[in-house]
C-alpha cells in the first residue's frame, strides 16, 4: 500500500518570517452556494491569529440579532462543548476538552501546535462529565444542576433512543440505561464500539439517531491536516460511520470529510447534514468549512481535493479516481470559521426571519487574518436547500482588542423553541428568544 505524504512547499530559508499571509480583498468572503475560491498559497509555517481568551466582563453578554434576546441559561460551567434536550425538556451539557493524548502537528511545526494548544484551551485537564440543567419555574434560567455523568473520556455527542443513552468518547460509543426524569445516571455503560482515536488530532466525535431510532450516525474527524503523516493512521477516519443498533454492525456512510461536527435531520426532506471543518495551511481564504446534504456512500474530497474538484497538489501520490468522485458541499461558510454546531429552525419561535433554516455555531479562527467566525449564524432554507446570505444572530464574541470573550460551539433548540448556544471561553450556556417570549417573561 502506497503512503501519502505531504510535500513541502517551501524550503526553510531565512526567509521564513515573510512565510504568513492575510486574506486578499478582491476574493468573496467564502460563502454560499458557489463560493469563489482564490488560488492556493501555501506556507511552511501556517498563520497563527489567536483570540486571547478573557472571557465575559461581569454583566457584558453576546449581541443579538433584533427582534430577539439573550440572556444567560447556565453559567460557571467547566468547558461546555456539546448538548442535546431530553424529552421532558431537560438540557445536558457535555464539559469537555481534548483528551490526554491529543497532538497537534507534530513534528517541526510543534511550536505552533502549542500555542495554539495553550490558547484553545487544550492544555486544560477535561472534566469529563455531562450535566443535567433543569428549568422548574419556567424563566429561562436552569435552577437545578447536577452531575448526569462522571468520569468519561472527552465526552462529545449524546443521543437517546428509548431508554438507551448513547455517549460517544473520543475513543468509544458507550451506551447507558436511561430513566424519565432522572439527574443522574449510576449504572455503568456498556461500549457499543471502539472509535478511532490514536494521535487524535480531531478528537471530537458526534452521534446522532435516525427518525426512526434504528440507526445511529457517528462523526470521526482525520488524524491530521492534509494525510502528511501517512494514511495509514487515517483508516476508519474523515468520516461518518452508521451504525445499525439491533446487530451493532458498523459501514462508512460518507467519507472524505475532514472534520465532521454538528448533524441533523432537515425537516422537510429528511436529509442528513452536517458541519465540516476544512484543511489549513494553504491560505487565509482556503478552504471554506461547510455544511452538506450527505449521500450515502459520498465522497467529499479529503485529503486529495476540496470543495469538490480543487486538487490539493500537496498529496502524493495524487489519487484522480477519488478527485473525479469528489462531491461539491452545498453551502460555504466562510474559511477557518471553525463551524461546529448545527440546529435546523423549528418554526419561528425566535422570529419570521429565522422560521426556516439552519443555526450554525462558529467557533472562531486561530490561523487567519483577518479572524473569521467568533459568532452564530443562521442560513436560509427554502424547499429543503439554501436559499439565501447567512444572517447574524449572535455576535459580540471578540471585544474591540480582539479578544476572545467567548466562543461559540453548539446550538440547539429547548422545548420551548428557544436557541441554546454553548459558549467555551465564557462557560455559559446562552439562551436567544425572541420579543414575544421576551414579554412573557
Amino acid at each position: 500500500m502506497s503512503t501519502t505524504r505531504l510535500i513541502p512547499t517551501l524550503i526553510l530559508t531565512a526567509g521564513i518570517a515573510a512565510c504568513g499571509e492575510s486574506a486578499t480583498l478582491e476574493v468573496s468572503d467564502g460563502t454560499g452556494p458557489s463560493p469563489r475560491l482564490p488560488a492556493p498559497n501555501a506556507t511552511w509555517f501556517p498563520t497563527v491569529n489567536i483570540a486571547p481568551a478573557i472571557g465575559w466582563p461581569d454583566g457584558a453578554r453576546p449581541v443579538a440579532a433584533p427582534g430577539t434576546s439573550v440572556a444567560a441559561f447556565a453559567d460557571g460551567l467547566d468547558h461546555p462543548r456539546w448538548l442535546y434536550v431530553l424529552p421532558n425538556g431537560d438540557v445536558l451539557v457535555a464539559e469537555s476538552n481534548a483528551p490526554p493524548t491529543h497532538t497537534i502537528n507534530p513534528g517541526i511545526k510543534h511550536w505552533v501546535a502549542r500555542k495554539v494548544s495553550a490558547r484553545a484551551g487544550a492544555g486544560v485537564p477535561s472534566a469529563n462529565r455531562i450535566t443535567l440543567l433543569r428549568d422548574t419555574d419556567g424563566d429561562g434560567v436552569a435552577d437545578v444542576r447536577s452531575v448526569f455523568l462522571k468520569d468519561l473520556y472527552s465526552p462529545f455527542g449524546m443521543a437517546l433512543v428509548g431508554n438507551d443513552f448513547y455517549v460517544a468518547n473520543a475513543d468509544a460509543l458507550l451506551r447507558f440505561p436511561y430513566r424519565e426524569g432522572a439527574t443522574s445516571i449510576d449504572e455503568p455503560g456498556v461500549q457499543v464500539t471502539d472509535l478511532p482515536a490514536g494521535i487524535n488530532h480531531h478528537w471530537t466525535k458526534n452521534v446522532i439517531a435516525s427518525p426512526d431510532g434504528r440507526t445511529l450516525y457517528v462523526t470521526v474527524g482525520s488524524n491530521s491536516n492534509v494525510g502528511e503523516y501517512g494514511m495509514d493512521i487515517e483508516r476508519g477516519r474523515a468520516a461518518i460511520w452508521e451504525l445499525d443498533r439491533a446487530t451493532g454492525s458498523m459501514r462508512p456512510f460518507a467519507t472524505g470529510l475532514r472534520n465532521p461536527n454538528g448533524m441533523d435531520w432537515e425537516p422537510e426532506t429528511g436529509k442528513l447534514w452536517v458541519a465540516v471543518n476544512e484543511r489549513d495551511e494553504i491560505g487565509s481564504d482556503l478552504v471554506p468549512d461547510y455544511v452538506t446534504s450527505v449521500q450515502d456512500g459520498g465522497f467529499y474530497g479529503w485529503p486529495y481535493s476540496y470543495y469538490g474538484q480543487h486538487v490539493d497538489e500537496r498529496i502524493q501520490p495524487q489519487r484522480p479516481d477519488l478527485v473525479a468522485a469528489a462531491l461539491v458541499p452545498d453551502y460555504a461558510l466562510g474559511p477557518h470559521t471553525a463551524s461546529l454546531g448545527i440546529t435546523f429552525s423549528r418554526g419561528a419561535a425566535l422570529s419570521a426571519r429565522f422560521g426556516q433554516g439552519l443555526f450554525v455555531g462558529q467557533h472562531g479562527s486561530w490561523n487567519r487574518e483577518p479572524k473569521s467566525g467568533y459568532k452564530v449564524i443562521f442560513v436560509p432554507f427554502k424547499d429543503g436547500k439554501p436559499s439565501g446570505e447567512p444572517l447574524d444572530v449572535l455576535t459580540g464574541f471578540l471585544n474591540d482588542k480582539d479578544e476572545a470573550q467567548g466562543r461559540p460551539v453548539d446550538v440547539i433548540h429547548d422545548r420551548d423553541g428557544a436557541l441554546l448556544v454553548s459558549d467555551d471561553v465564557g462557560n455559559v450556556i446562552w439562551r436567544v428568544i425572541g420579543q414575544a417570549q421576551t414579554a412573557a417573561f
